[in-house]
C-alpha cells in the first residue's frame, strides 16, 4: 500500500473505532427496555422512549392523554437511578402539570391522573447527569 492509502485507511478505522464506541456508550434503547418491567404492577405499557443528549439540551415527545385515565412515566439511566435525567410533563397548553423532580430530590417515576383529553409533551432534560443517556417507559390504568 502507498503512505497515502495506508494514512487514509487509518484515518478512517480512527474515525469508525471512536464512532462505534460513542454509539456503544449509551444504549438508551436497552434502557428504555429496562423500564417497561418497573412500570407499577397495575399500569399497561403504552410506549417506550430513548433519551439521549444530543445537540438540544431536551429531549421531547408528545402522546394524547385520554380523561380518566392514569399515565405513568418512569425513568431509568445507568448509575445511580436516574443519573439526573428530570421528566417533565405538560399539557397542551404547554403548562408543566408534573415533574420528576420535587424539592430538589429526583423520583425516578411521575404518575399523573389525565382529567383532560388532549396532547401532552413528555420532556426529558438534564440535571446534573454524568451520562446524559437513559430510558424511559409509558403506561396506563383506567
Amino acid at each position: 500500500m502507498s503512505h497515502m492509502k495506508k494514512f487514509i485507511f487509518v484515518v478512517l478505522s480512527v474515525f469508525i473505532l471512536s464512532t462505534l464506541e460513542v454509539i456503544a456508550q449509551c444504549n438508551s434503547e436497552a434502557m428504555s427496555n429496562q423500564c417497561i418491567p418497573k412500570l407499577a404492577t397495575d399500569f399497561n405499557f403504552l410506549k417506550s422512549y430513548r433519551v439521549e443528549k444530543g445537540a438540544k439540551e431536551f429531549v421531547e415527545y408528545s402522546y394524547v392523554f385520554t380523561k380518566g385515565t392514569q399515565y405513568m412515566i418512569n425513568i431509568c439511566a445507568g448509575g445511580q437511578a436516574t443519573d439526573g435525567i428530570v421528566v417533565s410533563l405538560y399539557d397542551s397548553n404547554r403548562n408543566k402539570v408534573a415533574s420528576s423532580k420535587v424539592n430538589g430530590q429526583f423520583i425516578s417515576a411521575i404518575a399523573y391522573p389525565c382529567n383532560t383529553t388532549g396532547i401532552y409533551y413528555i420532556q426529558y432534560t438534564f440535571d446534573g447527569s454524568t451520562g446524559y443517556c437513559g430510558g424511559s417507559a409509558l403506561g396506563f390504568k383506567r
